[in-house]
């Protein structure tokens, strides 16, 4: 195997290593069983062709690059072996990063998609991943994506040696203000666009004829004339007719709703019956940046994701 950092020491206060970026927590117990990589069953019974290796996290995988150390363990915690299964699932991820709905959501999810390199799996803390699962879980729903069962955090240690992340025990929340419904978010970046519209399942180019209140959700009513940008599943002649829901947006703020008049990008995903907006940007000519992204679409090809939020 690649070189790796030196064994760790059992102790029972937060460490910090030179590659780990004091996101390691170590205590006493001894518990929790480490399985060996060496040609032995991991996880839930699988066994390796190979043994791990030790590997640079490559500048396009986003979610993970720059995380606070440069190399990883191949196959990861989640079992992909390759990288090309690693940027496609770790890609589908990178836009709840931006929602930042938890400031230890890029930690815990590096720490199963590209993790450290050790001799043996590190897995993340237990109350790490229910506090990311607390602040993200609301967001996800409201894009239509269960908790999915592969981050089970009843799956991850309490107490032995596990990633940790320090002062992230709460949900960020933004100091005094309403939340703003997830897809709604005004100032996306032109990267962000691009990324909301490979996790997205289509996308649109239309006017909003009107707003109404269901259930807790905002009904989107959709002017007649539409352009489809990206159809997916979604079928040509449900386009005619397609009314979109913004999940939970009753009541949370959604300023592109508040103007009719405008013209939008408009993203989403079919959930059971319902067409969900995932994400909504106004469609700005005179903006250089957005125009340059709208060309950049027509090439711009998407990672295939597998669709781990069964």
């Amino acid at each position: 195997m690649t070189k790796m950092l030196a064994p760790l020491c059992l102790c029972r206060v937060t460490v910090a290593l030179a590659l780990l970026a004091n996101l390691v927590h170590l205590s006493s117990a001894s518990e929790y069983e480490y399985i060996s990589w060496k040609g032995e069953s991991f996880g839930g019974g699988r066994v390796y062709d190979k043994p791990p290796q030790c590997v640079p996290i490559p500048d396009d995988l986003r979610l993970c690059h720059g995380i606070g150390y440069n190399q990883m363990l191949l196959p990861n915690l989640l079992e992909h072996e390759t990288m090309a299964e690693v940027r496609q699932q770790a890609g589908s991820w990178v836009p709840l990063v931006h929602k930042a709905c938890h400031r230890g959501t890029r930690v815990f999810l590096c720490s199963l998609f590209a993790p450290i390199c050790m001799d043996r799996p590190i897995y993340p803390c237990r109350w790490l991943c229910e506090s990311v699962r607390e602040g993200c879980a609301p967001i996800m729903e409201a894009f239509g994506f269960p908790w999915p069962e592969i981050l089970n955090c009843d799956k991850f240690p309490q107490d032995d040696v596990c990633i940790s992340s320090p002062n992230v025990t709460e949900p960020t929340q933004p100091n005094g203000l309403s939340p703003v419904c997830p897809a709604c978010e005004e100032n996306m970046k032109n990267d962000a666009i691009l990324e909301h519209m490979c996790a997205s399942e289509f996308a649109v180019k239309t006017k909003i004829k009107e707003v109404k209140r269901e259930n807790g959700d905002r009904k989107v009513i959709l002017q007649k004339k539409k352009k489809a940008l990206k159809l997916g599943t979604l079928k040509k002649k449900d386009l005619k007719t397609l009314t979109m829901y913004l999940k939970n947006g009753a009541d949370c703020p959604c300023a592109q709703l508040d103007n009719l008049g405008s013209t939008y990008l408009i993203m989403g995903r079919k959930m059971d019956k319902q067409y969900l907006i995932t994400g909504i940007h106004k469609w700005d000519k005179s903006n250089k940046e957005f125009k340059k992204t709208m060309k950049k679409l027509k090439s711009h090809k998407c990672p295939v994701f597998e669709n781990i939020f069964k």
